[in-house]
């Protein structure tokens, strides 16, 4: 085994504003999968979500929520391609059909909030609420504008649900046991890659802002969303990433000890900075508390 490498190198891992160093980034961990794999597909998808952020995708506006924008989607994308290599070299070993799926759903998780051109104004965070279903619907029609093979469309559905918090996970229907595996990937990566973004905290204000458009939750100040975060990664880590996904992001060490040589889940232990932080924010004076947030910049993409 190899030493630690180095904090920048470390950094880095979580450093996904550019689509291109991020697409090869995933390409190059499908590759120690199967080198072989045929990223058409996958990379098609790619491509458009690129496009459907930035509005350069026919009859759609830029998408203009600031805390799901795309670096938020590139952050989730990435951090589902480790896992799935850490499940697959782990001895739970994925075909290339299902790798193909965990991209796509990963890459779509979030598309509910783009908005077609004439639809009205606001970011796209009103949609807060049902983006998931949105996004199904949208999805539905793009697997059929695209050619893409007509059976995706069945586990592709509540892989997307699994991403809904506000669902049971239990209560989704899911076609086979297998398709239930990719959803816990699919989830997991998108509770685990957002929190352990080093600018987690600080998007936390974007995220605010998002909910207040949107007219959701009970948050009276970015102050109170920040003091309610410690309690939501407890919840969320004993419901479900321990919970419902099975613990799953555990594999994410196989992936490192894999690409890097270290048995570590440097996802876990970012995210632990994270809520370290936080608590010494959290610990001062509302009007002092903004002045800690300025580790990096919030928005990059």
């Amino acid at each position: 085994m190899e030493s630690a490498p180095p904090p920048a190198e470390i950094y880095k891992l979580f450093t996904n504003s550019n689509p291109d160093e991020v697409w090869n980034k995933a390409a190059g961990i499908v590759r120690r999968i199967n080198p072989a794999y045929d990223f058409s597909l996958a990379l098609t998808a790619f491509g458009d979500v690129v496009r459907l952020f930035r509005g350069e995708y026919p009859g759609y506006c830029p998408i203009g929520t600031l805390y799901h924008d795309l670096r938020h989607t590139l952050d989730v994308f990435l951090c589902a391609v480790r896992l799935m290599h850490g499940v697959h070299i782990s001895g739970n070993r994925l075909a290339d059909r299902e790798l193909t799926l965990i991209m796509m759903a990963a890459l779509m998780h979030d598309i509910g909030y783009a908005q077609r051109r004439g639809e009205g104004a606001g970011t796209g965070a009103q949609y807060t609420q049902n983006h998931v279903e949105r996004g199904i619907v949208f999805l539905r029609g793009y697997l059929a504008e695209r050619h893409f093979p007509p059976d995706f469309m069945a586990p592709l559905e509540p892989m997307m649900l699994s991403t809904n918090p506000s669902l049971n996970f239990s209560d989704i229907g899911f076609p086979d046991a297998r398709s239930r595996l990719l959803a816990q990937i699919v989830a997991t990566a998108d509770m685990v890659g957002q929190m352990a973004d080093r600018s987690y905290l600080e998007k936390l204000l974007f995220l605010c802002q998002e909910f207040k458009e949107a007219n959701f939750g009970n948050y009276q100040s970015l102050h109170d969303l920040l003091c309610q975060t410690r309690s939501f990664y407890e919840l969320t880590r004993e419901k479900r990433l321990d919970g419902a996904y099975e613990g799953i992001y555990e594999k994410l060490v196989y992936h490192f000890r894999d690409y890097l040589g270290v048995e570590s889940n440097y996802y876990l232990e970012s995210i632990e900075k994270n809520i370290a932080y936080l608590e010494k924010v959290i610990s001062l004076d509302e009007a002092e508390y903004l002045s800690m947030l300025k580790r990096s910049c919030a928005n990059e993409a």
